[in-house]
């Protein structure tokens, strides 16, 4: 069975290819690790995943979205550790998604301002509707916060990091023309619109260090008339591995715009995730609607993808891949 055989990121050996993806759980009330958010990761640990990657956290107290949201800058870092030592189990690695809200701030919490790539407010109720625009001296204060929540993460003791760049964060909106639309270096062409990738990726990568996991989870294809597509996503996917990614987390849709989904009853992306694969020599993850070991073994044995997230059927059951036939089978 494909999805009980093991899978490397950079070196990282997962026992195996199911992954817990990142879902906000809602437990880090002000941003701090609490003892229930603790409890919550913590019966995944035995769950039979491969991997756990910790929910979207702020790397500057200007990006928060919720009240909830965990922190991921260098003043928790000691509340950090905690997590991570008790998550710590050898056959287990966590990696932690570090993310700003962009225009989908909450100014409420933040009390400052909410900053956008062009000023394209967020689709959403309660979103502030007159986000700024970056400025360049804006964008390079950003790459540097994510340099500090990276190697705050890492010295707290995580297995490894993953950047959010999906569901209308600021990283996606970057990203998407239809939230991108700068006409200097950092909008226009997909180049372009991968420009703060590239620059943080590559400042990242010199603090952390090359060998450290780092992964994207790229919202590859809005799935909307004038927005990004999976063209997009294949090449977007191949400079993000040129700039020394180690693994694709594929997700789709820009929150809040219409769009018409995918035909698809299970992995939600396949389109996408199979020309992604095609297309790179790193792993690639797919995530969405996939509720069986059945159907994540279709998606590995078809070559949709190498690992498999698997949501709302662990939130629901963290036993849940115990609990399937094939998984005890021989």
């Amino acid at each position: 069975m494909i999805a009980r055989t093991s899978q490397y990121i950079n070196g990282l050996q997962l026992k195996n290819r199911i992954v817990l993806p990142p879902m906000a759980s809602g437990k880090a009330h002000n941003g701090e690790v609490t003892e229930e958010l603790i409890q919550h990761y913590k019966k995944y640990t035995d769950s039979g995943v491969g991997l756990i990657i910790i929910e979207h956290s702020y790397i500057n107290k200007e990006g928060r979205a919720s009240e909830h949201m965990l922190n991921a800058c260098p003043d928790n870092r000691e509340n950090l550790r905690k997590l991570s030592e008790a998550l710590n189990k050898e056959d287990v690695p966590v990696f932690m998604q570090l993310n700003h809200a962009g225009a989908m701030t909450n100014p409420e919490l933040t009390g400052g301002r909410v900053l956008s790539p062009s000023g394209v407010a967020a689709k959403r109720d309660g979103a502030e509707q007159n986000p700024a625009v970056m400025t360049k001296e804006d964008i390079q204060e950003l790459i540097q916060d994510y340099v500090e929540a990276a190697l705050c993460v890492k010295e707290a003791g995580f297995d490894g990091i993953e950047l959010h760049s999906a569901h209308g964060y600021l990283l996606n909106q970057f990203y998407s023309p239809l939230t991108n639309q700068r006409t200097d270096e950092y909008g226009g062409d997909l180049t372009n619109r991968l420009r703060i990738h590239v620059e943080m990726i590559r400042a990242v990568r010199k603090a952390v260090g090359e060998d450290y996991p780092l992964m994207v989870r790229l919202g590859g294809c809005d799935y909307t008339e004038g927005g990004s597509t999976i063209e997009d996503a294949v090449k977007a996917a191949q400079i993000l591995e040129q700039e020394g990614v180690h693994a694709i987390d594929l997700s789709g849709g820009m929150v809040g715009w219409k769009n018409p989904g995918t035909n698809f009853p299970f992995g939600y992306f396949q389109d996408m995730s199979w020309q992604v694969r095609e297309a790179v020599g790193i792993p690639v993850m797919l995530t969405g609607g996939i509720t069986t070991l059945a159907q994540a073994e279709t998606l590995l044995a078809e070559r949709y993808c190498d690992l498999i997230g698997v949501g709302r059927a662990l939130l629901e059951n963290a036993d849940w891949m115990k609990e399937q036939p094939q998984y005890n089978a021989a």
